[in-house]
């Protein structure tokens, strides 16, 4: 039998050290939460600027592609199709990617626009003389500048290359 001393001094200590307990578990539990979802969030951006990049890169080798042609279409000042002549506009004057910009027609899944792309041509540069192949002459020079998005409008790249012809 116990004394009634003893029970009197009890205070319930187990009690609040458990309550403490619970509580730092709790913070860690939360804590780990937001980590995780930050992390997702971080990975799913990551990915939207990857599928953006790889938009914007199709459609800087598709313009390639056309300068490869034998026959070039028209360059006007005005950018049709988003072929821009020597005078045409300068470099933000499009801005939009609505107008006179040229679409990638290939596939690319999961992207929440087309990837779009415009040529400019620029001013020819006197090429110096070749060992192996004599004189070159005058050489065409091309700016291609390609916009892609990526699986939200939010995602965006644009590249920028020359081509020389």
């Amino acid at each position: 039998m116990k004394h009634p001393h003893s029970l009197a001094r009890q205070t319930g200590s187990v009690l609040i050290t458990s309550l403490i307990m619970l509580l730092l578990l709790t913070l860690a539990a939360t804590t780990s939460m937001q980590v995780t979802s930050l992390e997702e969030r971080m990975a799913g951006n990551m990915r939207n600027r990857n599928l953006a990049f790889q938009a914007a890169e199709s459609a800087l080798r598709a313009g390639e592609n056309l300068l490869t042609q034998a026959a070039l279409p028209d360059f006007t000042s005005t950018g049709d199709n988003g072929l821009y002549a020597q005078d045409g506009a300068p470099p933000g004057a499009y801005d939009d990617w609505t107008n006179n910009t040229t679409e990638f027609s290939g596939t690319i899944g999961q992207v929440a626009a087309a990837p779009r792309y415009v040529i400019q041509r620029m001013a020819e540069v006197e090429s110096g003389t070749s060992l192996d192949a004599g004189e070159y002459g005058q050489s065409e020079m091309y700016r291609i500048t390609a916009r892609g998005v990526g699986g939200t409008e939010t995602a965006v790249v644009v590249l920028q290359s020359t081509y020389k012809r």
